[in-house]
């Protein structure tokens, strides 16, 4: 009977036999983690002799195997009946006293350790999941709050039945274990009171792109059941490995706040679904302390389970807050298998051939594309109805729901987040989904044909009709070694992630009017002028605008803060992306019709006829109308490279007409803490895209270190064009030989003062032959387009080789 139970104490790794992988992961960290710092409840497993002992003692083996006999997992009806019937005689059965007394005993012992009549969680722990290829996520029960021992008894055998859930008994046919080979442990484990704070998920990997130099926290109010269930979309926090390990003072580079309407917390019998106030709603369920306390023990676990595994392992761990202790814990730890087994030699880009009417838009999982016919489902219970290839649409998804999804060619729902079940079994099984779409179920309609696209960023469009699309396979141990730096642009932070992978030395133009455009949406001097606003005489439409910016930055009492903060959390989600390479950001460069489309913008900014040759780029930085705006992206940008340790970001100033220009701008930028001299590594770019530019380079290059030539305006404002007018764009072409004259010259200039000379412009990922000029050119780097990167390098290599 010693063999029926084992505390974590007592088990490791190498019991997964015995406890299973959740169980035995617990064991291994409560034994050499705890004493490291890392708080985990303890608790004890009922072994794998146990289960058997149950079965051989009822019968139940032969009774399972006369009603699997004629198992058909492709038929539902089929698999449904025969589960019913599986899980009905687990339930019918008597544990064995033996097993009634030991259990009755641990927990007794547990409760002295942390109280009588203690609460706990009940686990499932089967023997052969959370191995690679096998992590059989969700596919078993959990139990929580359960109290007393006759409860426990009862969440026990429960946990037994479920390893004969419909879902559990398909996804074990298809990954061809036998049913009898498995065994199930059962974890019992203290309760953390999340339920009167938080909980969550965390991964070491992102999970979308299989960027490893990132922890992705998701954290909820209350139990954590919500999350997977995707009933709520999670608070979301992204921490930066390197920066969290040099013990950078704010190593967290992402913050979104999530829809935190509903909880679930402990009810009479076990748990109730519970609103959540509003004022709550509009706060983080972590604050940033926490928020790095936790990423730390989360690269803690990864590295000593890698290390325990003699490989790189990215974990899936579970976390709780206690409301009453205000501590942090641990409460599970499972290897990652999907993210971290993607093939990093292999570059897939899924690209739509055309573009359509968009009707739903939501969170994309994934980056792929698929299509098919809609099927909307209210519920697991018509499953029967799904035929294979179609677009599942639905609320939200469970367990119950994976004999269907892994024959659909996308999945949209209308609730969920990241980490919510829909999101997690299709990232596994490899299919496009959108989820926290809101309305999809709604909108879309039984036979309707739609292509689901998750190829272009965080946001996932839904098209109408089938619409034709590509997919193009690069083998990056097959690109050529260039002798030029090829870098690559980068517009929204939500891209950069994606782009990790790419044969790229860095980020040659990061734009900050991505930022502000998507992520902040308000004009810099309303958040500047709030308080004057507010106080002030208010016309119908500045009254929309300041509610709209209440609605937009609850947790700010100082408002030019929010634009500080997001435009610092989106340049440091590019600078880390490729850390510790270079990543040049360009200060902003919207134009004033621009700035009018910002919340706010029609009381700053002035009416041109010509807005592209109008008060833009430097210009802006001095003058006193958008000195105090200018300053807030000064303040971001040293933020982002001392407190979040992201020095490999280079400021960039667009638009400089004249040396005298660059002068007051670089005083400026020292001013708000951007000193060369108090920050040797601090560099300072210049676009050069104005002929002045070029015609004064030693002026220019004596204030700069260095140029990156924009060749859209250069282009522009050589031949004498207005690139908004569709006139006379058929004459704008960078091969002209005007543009291209200066180009050398400019490339000859930097070059001989020893000089950064390289190109952000649109030139290159157009035009090969243009990327070839520049080769024999000399210029030091190119950066491109993420779409063209792999295309240009080629092309060079091919020119290089002919040379």
């Amino acid at each position: 009977m010693e063999n029926f139970v084992k505390w974590y104490s007592e088990v490791g790794i190498g019991d997964i036999g015995s406890v299973g992988g959740k169980n035995a992961a617990l064991g291994e960290m409560y034994s050499n983690l705890v004493p490291l710092g890392v708080n985990i409840p303890d608790g004890f497993a009922l072994t794998a002799d146990a289960y058997r002992h149950f079965f051989k003692n009822t019968g139940l083996d032969e009774k399972i195997k006369g009603i699997l006999s004629d198992l058909n997992t492709k038929d539902l009806r089929n698999l449904q009946v025969r589960g019913k019937k599986v899980r009905e005689a687990i339930l019918k059965e008597t544990l064995p006293q033996d097993l009634k007394d030991i259990i009755a005993t641990s927990y007794e012992d547990l409760g002295k350790k942390y109280g009588n009549n203690l609460a706990v969680a009940v686990r499932s722990s089967a023997t052969a999941e959370d191995l690679p290829g096998a992590s059989f996520a969700g596919q078993q029960e959990t139990y929580l709050n359960i109290q007393g021992i006759e409860n426990v008894l009862t969440a026990t055998k429960k946990c037994i039945a479920s390893l004969f859930t419909d879902r559990a008994i398909s996804y074990r046919t298809d990954k061809g274990f036998s049913h009898f080979d498995v065994a199930l442990s059962v974890g019992v484990q203290c309760m953390v009171r999340s339920d009167l704070s938080s909980s969550g998920v965390a991964f070491t990997i992102d999970t979308e792109t299989g960027f490893d130099k990132i922890i992705l926290i998701n954290g909820i109010y209350g139990l954590g059941e919500f999350i997977v269930q995707g009933k709520v979309v999670p608070d979301e926090f992204i921490v930066f490995k390197p920066t969290l390990e040099n013990g950078s003072p704010y190593p967290i580079i992402t913050k979104n706040l999530g829809n935190k309407n509903i909880q679930l917390v402990y009810g009479k019998d076990g748990t109730k679904e519970d609103k959540v106030a509003p004022s709550e709603q509009q706060k983080f369920c972590l604050t940033d302390l926490e928020v790095v306390k936790l990423a730390k023990w989360c690269l803690q676990i990864e590295k000593y389970f890698s290390q325990k595994h003699d490989r790189y392992q990215p974990m899936d761990i579970e976390w709780a807050k206690d409301g009453k202790t205000g501590e942090l814990f641990i409460v599970q730890a499972r290897p990652e298998t999907v993210a971290s087994a993607i093939d990093k030699n292999v570059l897939k880009e899924y690209k739509l051939k055309e573009s359509g009417h968009v009707r739903v838009k939501g969170i994309a999982v994934g980056s792929k594309i698929g299509a098919g016919k809609v099927r909307v489902l209210s519920n697991a219970k018509n499953i029967n109805a799904f035929k294979k290839g179609e677009v599942l649409v639905t609320k939200i998804t469970d367990p119950d729901w994976e004999p269907i999804m892994k024959i659909a060619s996308a999945i949209v729902t209308d609730e969920g987040g990241r980490t919510s079940h829909a999101a997690i079994v299709s990232r596994e099984l490899g299919i496009p989904c959108i989820v926290g779409s809101g309305n999809a179920t709604k909108i879309l309609k039984n036979g309707q044909n739609i292509t689901v696209d998750c190829s272009s960023g965080n946001v996932g469009n839904v098209y109408e009709g089938i619409l034709p699309f590509q997919i193009i396979e690069h083998h990056l141990n097959k690109i050529p070694k260039i002798n030029t730096k090829i870098m690559v642009n980068i517009g929204s932070p939500d891209e950069a992630f994606k782009n990790h992978n790419l044969p790229a030395e860095g980020v040659g133009l990061g734009r900050l009017e991505f930022i502000i455009a998507n992520h902040i949406g308000v004009h810099p001097n309303v958040l500047i002028d709030y308080k004057k606003l507010k106080a002030g005489k208010q016309t119908p439409e500045l009254k929309k605008v300041l509610k709209r910016i209440d609605e937009l930055t609850p947790l700010y009492k100082d408002k030019s803060q929010f634009y500080v903060d997001n435009l610092a959390l989106g340049i440091a989600k590019i600078a880390a992306t490729f850390y510790p390479k270079e990543v040049v950001i360009r200060f902003s460069d919207f134009k004033t019709n621009e700035y009018r489309t910002l919340l706010g913008g029609y009381l700053y900014e002035p009416h041109e006829e010509n807005p592209m040759i109008g008060w833009r780029g430097a210009s802006r930085y001095y003058d006193p109308e958008f000195k105090d705006a200018f300053s807030l992206e000064c303040i971001a940008m040293k933020r982002v490279r001392e407190d979040m340790g992201l020095s490999n970001v280079v400021p960039m100033i667009p638009f400089c007409r004249t040396p005298e220009e660059g002068q007051k701008v670089v005083e400026i930028m020292a001013v708000h803490g951007l000193d060369r001299k108090k920050d040797e590594k601090l560099k300072i770019f210049v676009m050069c895209e104005i002929p002045s530019n070029v015609f004064l380079a030693d002026e220019f290059l004596d204030i700069f270190d260095g140029m990156s030539i924009g060749s859209n305006d250069l282009t522009q404002l050589t031949l004498g064009l207005d690139r908004d007018s569709g006139i006379v764009t058929h004459i704008a072409n960078e091969n002209n030989p005007a543009v291209k004259k200066l180009v050398s010259q400019i490339v000859r200039k930097c070059k001989e003062k020893g000089k950064d000379i390289g190109i952000c412009g649109q030139a290159p990922s157009d035009y090969p032959e243009f990327a070839q000029f520049l080769v024999s050119e000399g210029i030091d780097s190119m950066s491109l387009n993420p779409d063209t990167v792999i295309k240009i390098i080629m092309a060079i290599g091919e020119h290089e080789k002919k040379s």
